[in-house]
């Protein structure tokens, strides 16, 4: 059977060509998606400043819900500081240090900051020297208040030495000048304060934070097995929620935003893998049953001869595995390719950190091959089942021709498919998130589906309509070109299925992001009354005196504090607990002077105490009106109970949840606020005066409160700009896959072309009627695709934009129908031609 199926597949190249293009292609993204979440559940940044230290304890950065992947929390949690001595008196620990980190940056001779790594955990205590092994140190520790040592390239960067001065802005302070005590050879280590220094800055001493370390670092004794200290000190810290790692789980503590870009792989992978299997599994069934419908006379053949229907199917899934195989090889070495520039362009982006690299290993090839593999097999079986099954006088009989009327059952099956899909695209309406907007591109996918399924009845009544409107008097190309139609819609209607998936797809996934995009902008351009935003990106937050200086400023009318943080809400929804992680803004009560949130219940003057706001969208699903308590986890893993001050609906500018300034101290990371937005008289001089303010303040920036920009693709985020590269990415795939199944459909005519040379038909015309085919096949692509997108796309628009239509580029949609006819009108004009180049006579002696 084996050598049976390769003797046939070297006969059908054109075809089966197809079928390897769409599987190599489909174990190239398939790989690609598997290697992204492989890097996200076991991939780790650099130790970094924890490099020398052989065992780590901190507070767990993971939420961790009880039925799903672990959540990272990315502002630091705390440890207690008395466990530095007891861990260190332990078996087999040498040493135990206690790190903090706090905001500190210094500021050059021209005034301008020196960027480090994090200016918001580079301040430390000189015994996070300990950290350390065996530093060479040029000077000595810092003694007084005024002192600081810092690293080696910091200090370069600075342009200063040991005994020189030089402003420090530290923790929310004002800018004041230090003496550098000392260089530490240590690149990135940061700038050391005497440790009662240290403490005092970073809150230790009075404050929620006292008696606190950030982390605590050991350094086992020589001999001593690093693991085995490691699983004594965590029976130790057993419940009291601290993690102990040891290895390249370091990395993780080092960068607390570690956890989060391997949690964002995690989430893009598991966004993909769903349309990518569906458009793998539809294109490469597409073109198993386009390679398989070549062959049915062949297999007819087979049946007449004594061959089983088992047998017939075996056939034809082991000729198409011996393809699979062929192409899987490549297709997974182009896939590890995939992910390392997909990889290269987040980091450019700013979405993952530089340091992040790809986990390899066989695992995503060996899923890439089990997953193609049961989509090869079952592809193939189906093609094959209908030949496989009539009785064998019935096979080769309808071998040369197609079933006279299309399956009742697969027609009403694709219907369904397509009332459902319908159904679905309603999800805008009742949820506007950027799930509810996903459920457009899914919608749009369903429906190709769909239309795939009941595809020849479709073609058929386009066929049948085009009969009936033609004239007695048409020319012979057209009247061949419309019998072609109504007599083989199965075999058009694979291709114009496969090309309305791409129109589908293209349209639903680009509009849905656009769509968000600009009602996004539209919202928070709305709901934002300031017309600046003071910000401070190099201190690693804001001054604690900037607040007043720009209330003070000429010309300002209000201004107040806004951060964001991370939290974490765990509800209940049809008595299953469920679980959500996003961005939340911090506010005072000041907030509603300078932002309308539009607020339907409450008010944000109520942001005091423990007390959040939170969006319409999900306030009566969660049972958090305003005045309910709610329960949340706090971006450091704290959880808290907090009561719905307010409850508003520009959700989508501004987030979920809001939580008051008081129930987010002591939570976050640096402590400090991360921007003031301003709201003027709206003059000049107010402008101006600003300006000024940022000016005499190291480090310290004004920019427009919010992007003027329409939320067009040249503002987008970079996760929208991720989305954008997969569409750009699967269109190409597709469009290879759909140019090759033309071209197979085409090549495998040549009997038929042949015939009606010899029946008086001239090359012309049948050039002619090829072209009237393949304007056939376009016309019915555009049109079915357009029309299942019309639905999906204007319940988007109306829920997100309250209007029947989507936001995005205007030349998308002229682009799309010029692709598509240019593919379709090249793909049967080139092997038409090539065809006919063969002597009627040669083709038909040919055939098998």
């Amino acid at each position: 059977m084996f050598s049976l199926a390769i003797r046939m597949a070297g006969q059908r190249i054109a075809a089966l060509l197809a079928v390897a293009c769409a599987v190599l292609g489909g174990a190239a993204l398939i790989t690609a998606t598997g290697v992204l979440a492989e890097s996200g559940l076991r991939s780790h940044l650099p130790a970094g400043r924890l490099a020398d230290s052989d065992v780590v304890v901190s507070a767990d950065q993971n939420y961790r819900p009880a039925a799903d992947l672990p959540i990272a929390l990315p502002e630091r949690g705390r440890v207690p500081a008395k466990l530095v001595d007891e861990l260190a008196g332990r078996p087999g620990v040498a040493t135990a240090v206690g790190d903090i980190g706090f905001p500190a940056a210094l500021v050059d001779g021209r005034g301008a900051v020196v960027p480090t790594e994090d200016p918001g955990t580079a301040g430390h205590g000189w015994s996070s020297t300990g950290l350390l092994r065996d530093p060479r140190v040029d000077g000595s520790r810092p003694a007084a208040a005024d002192e600081i040592a810092v690293d080696s390239v910091t200090a370069a960067a600075a342009g200063v030495g040991v005994g020189d001065r030089v402003e420090v802005v530290a923790a929310g302070r004002s800018a004041a000048f230090h003496r550098v005590s000392a260089v530490v050879d240590a690149p990135g280590a940061g700038i050391f304060f005497a440790d009662a220094t240290a403490a005092q800055l970073s809150g230790r001493d009075g404050s929620p934070r006292s008696g606190t370390v950030d982390l605590i670092a050991l350094r086992t004794e020589p001999g001593a097995d690093a693991d085995a200290v490691a699983a004594d000190i965590r029976e130790r810290v057993s419940g009291l929620g601290l993690v102990v790692v040891t290895g390249d789980d370091r990395g993780d503590l080092a960068a607390v935003g570690a956890g989060a870009a391997r949690s964002l792989l995690i989430l893009l992978a598991g966004s993909l893998s769903g349309i990518i299997l569906l458009i793998t599994g539809f294109v490469t069934a597409s073109a198993l049953a386009v390679s398989i419908s070549g062959q049915r006379r062949d297999l007819a053949l087979m049946r007449a001869v004594g061959a089983t229907p088992k047998q017939i199917r075996r056939l034809a899934a082991a000729q198409a595995c011996v393809i699979a195989a062929v192409a899987a090889v490549p297709g997974v070495a182009v896939g590890y390719l995939l992910a390392g520039e997909f990889r290269s362009r987040l980091a450019d982006r700013g979405v993952l950190p530089d340091g992040l690299p790809l986990s390899l290993s066989p695992l995503p090839a060996l899923a890439t091959v089990l997953l193609l593999g049961i989509a090869v097999q079952a592809s193939a079986r189906g093609a094959a089942w209908r030949t496989s099954r009539l009785p064998a006088t019935e096979a080769v009989a309808e071998s040369r021709s197609e079933p006279r009327n299309p399956s009742k059952f697969r027609t009403g099956a694709g219907l369904l498919t397509i009332v459902a899909a319908t159904t679905l695209s309603a999800a805008p309406l009742f949820s506007r998130t950027p799930i509810g907007a996903s459920a457009t591109s899914i919608a749009g996918i369903l429906g190709a589906i769909g239309l795939a399924t009941a595809g020849p009845a479709l073609v058929r009544g386009i066929g049948n309509t085009l009969a009936r409107g033609l004239k007695s008097g048409g020319s012979a190309p057209t009247w061949l070109a419309v019998s072609n139609v109504r007599g083989y819609a199965l075999r058009l209607a694979g291709v114009v299925s496969t090309l309305a998936m791409a129109v589908v797809f293209v349209l639903t996934y680009t509009f849905a992001q656009t769509t968000v995009l600009t009602a996004t902008a539209q919202q928070t351009r709305d709901g934002t009354l300031a017309q600046q935003r003071l910000t401070a990106p190099g201190l690693g937050g804001l001054p604690a005196d900037a607040l007043t200086a720009v209330r003070r400023t000429e010309g300002v009318r209000a201004a107040a504090p806004v951060s964001t943080t991370t939290v974490v809400w765990p509800y209940r929804m049809f008595g299953d607990e469920e679980v959500e992680s996003g961005s939340a803004m911090i506010l005072t009560p000041d907030a509603a002077k300078v932002l309308d949130l539009d607020v339907d219940s409450g008010s944000l003057t109520g942001l005091t105490g423990d007390t959040i706001a939170v969006s319409a969208d999900v306030a009566a699903s969660r049972d958090a009106e305003s005045g309910r308590p709610v329960t949340l986890v706090l971006g450091d893993g704290a959880r808290v109970t907090a009561r719905v001050a307010a409850v508003y609906d520009r959700g989508l500018g501004f987030g979920t949840v809001v939580l008051s300034r008081d129930l987010a101290a002591g939570h976050t990371t640096t402590g400090l606020d991360q921007s003031i937005l301003v709201r003027t008289d709206g003059t000049a001089a107010a402008s101006r005066s600003l300006a000024a303010l940022a000016a005499s303040r190291p480090g310290l920036t004004v920019e427009p409160a919010v992007d003027t920009a329409d939320g067009g693709l040249s503002d987008a985020p970079p996760e929208v700009w991720v989305n954008l590269a997969l569409i750009v990415v699967l269109l190409g795939y597709l469009l290879l896959s759909i140019a090759n199944k033309i071209v197979a459909a085409t090549a495998q005519r040549r009997t038929e072309l042949a015939t009606l040379r010899l029946n008086g038909t001239t090359p012309r015309q049948i050039r002619v009627m090829m072209r009237r085919e393949a304007a056939v096949i376009a016309a019915a692509a555009l049109g079915s695709g357009l029309a299942l997108s019309a639905v999906p796309l204007a319940l988007l628009g109306v829920g997100f934009l309250g209007r029947p239509w989507p936001a995005g580029p205007v030349w998308l949609l002229p682009a799309l129908v010029l692709t598509i006819v240019a593919l379709a009108f090249l793909t049967v004009e080139l092997p038409t031609r090539q065809a006919l180049r063969t002597a009627p006579v040669h083709a038909l002696a040919d055939r098998q």
